[in-house]
């Protein structure tokens, strides 16, 4: 790791996405400045919570830690760990930095007045 110009930090990016269910790991170079821990939930660390199920895609591991900057949230792995979730199958997260990510859908305007919504888990 080391500081560019900015002062953030930059990690060596993972080589590609992963996604399970409505999430979604990108790569990402840099964690940005000012980014705060966000605290574990029962020593899992929670990178989206299911909204009618109370399922929770989650890592277990020690080795993971969730930041978040500007409703940005980024996964930082120091090792292999393993996303888990009650309706999918475990998915093996290499060491590296990724932004997490939530699906969203189009709603259209008749239905509702938001145009996007986060998918319901």
């Amino acid at each position: 790791m080391f500081n560019n110009t900015s002062g953030a930090v930059t990690i060596p990016a993972p080589a590609s996405q992963l996604r399970q269910g409505d999430v979604l790991l990108v790569p990402a170079d840099v964690v940005p400045d000012g980014a705060r821990l966000v605290r574990r939930d029962a020593g899992r660390v929670v990178l989206a919570y299911g909204e009618v199920t109370g399922h929770a895609h989650a890592i277990r591991s020690t080795a993971a830690r969730l930041l978040e900057a500007d409703a940005e949230r980024y996964l930082v792995t120091t090792a292999a760990v393993m996303l888990e979730h009650e309706e999918h199958d475990p998915i093996a997260v290499a060491p590296g930095t990724y932004r997490v990510v939530i699906q969203r859908e189009y709603v259209p305007a008749e239905v509702a007045p938001a145009t996007f919504r986060r998918v319901a888990d």
